[in-house]
């Protein structure tokens, strides 16, 4: 069995051709990110992974339910209600099922395993932790919980650190442990290392397996500028420099094997660097790295 840590974009591009050339794999993903809006509870990177692994995510923003439409989103803008971010209508059912079973005293696991089921999903995605915990960025212009600094304000303010709030007292899934532990090998998607991976790897119960295991880390680097998203900044504002070779030096203890772009091989005394094609630009080049990695695993 194969686990993926993921969060949203980068990794979701890769499992979407993943599941192409390989079908049993689960995936653990980052819930630091979620956060109730209209009275339901938005989990982007859970719903991405679901979405990609369904084959109907919006493949042009990664996000979302592609021929998506917004008709409830704007009708509440008309009446004077901003939801802060984009809802689209097919997703928004996504969001509404989910939290009229948590409302009924279900867990996000649970939740998430009926959704995979009513997609068509054979893979386990699961939750990293039914803690509360929120990805906290503190700016020039004050702490603001992630999807504000990114989806309200664009990423634009200055980053002077991250902070994942409640994660030291958060504990990791049954299923998430159960996971890794019953995994030969784990791969670290190419998402943010600091805010999409690192809530997962924060978790004690996850941590503490992943240094027995053989890990598969993803870049999502090319040279010294992240693919996309606001990972640069937050590297930096951690004091990692945002390149691969700063990555190796976040992921120190955990990842066995780093894959980067062609020309961003390194030397390193803490893992293996192997340089691959790592840009997804289509699914046939999601397959092509999948290929990759099952012959690095």
């Amino acid at each position: 069995m194969i686990t993926f840590l993921s969060g949203g974009t980068g990794t979701p591009k890769l499992l979407a051709g993943f599941r192409e050339i390989h079908e049993e794999f689960s995936v653990i993903v980052n819930t630091a990110e979620d956060v109730w809006v209209s009275g339901n509870r938005i989990c982007p990177d859970i719903d991405s992974v679901i979405y990609a692994l369904a084959g109907i995510i919006d493949e042009e923003r990664w996000w979302g339910v592609r021929g998506d439409t917004f008709k409830t989103h704007f009708r509440l803008k008309s009446l004077g209600f901003d939801e802060g971010m984009m809802i689209g209508d097919l997703d928004r059912a996504t969001h509404i099922f989910r939290s009229e079973m948590l409302r009924k005293g279900m867990s996000l696991s649970k939740a998430t395993e009926m959704l995979c089921r009513a997609f068509g999903i054979k893979q386990k995605v699961i939750p990293m932790t039914e803690s509360e915990v929120a990805t906290k960025v503190i700016t020039d212009k004050g702490e603001m919980h992630f999807q504000e600094f990114w989806v309200k304000r664009k990423g634009e303010p200055e980053v002077i650190d991250v902070k994942i709030q409640g994660v030291e007292d958060a504990k990791a899934s049954d299923g998430a442990v159960r996971a890794v532990e019953n995994s030969s090998a784990i791969v670290i998607g190419p998402s943010n290392p600091v805010t999409s991976i690192g809530p997962i790897i924060k978790l004690s119960e996850i941590r503490k397996v992943l240094k027995e295991k053989r890990v598969v880390a993803i870049s999502p680097f090319i040279g010294d500028e992240p693919v996309s998203g606001p990972a640069g900044k937050f590297m930096k504002a951690l004091g990692y420099p945002p390149n691969p070779e700063g990555l190796a030096e976040y992921y120190r203890g955990i990842a066995d094997v780093l894959v980067v772009h062609y020309g961003d091989g390194f030397e390193s005394d803490e893992c293996s660097v192997v340089e691959a094609d790592i840009i997804i630009r289509s699914r046939k080049d999601a397959v092509r790295l999948s290929k990759t990695i099952l012959e690095l695993l």
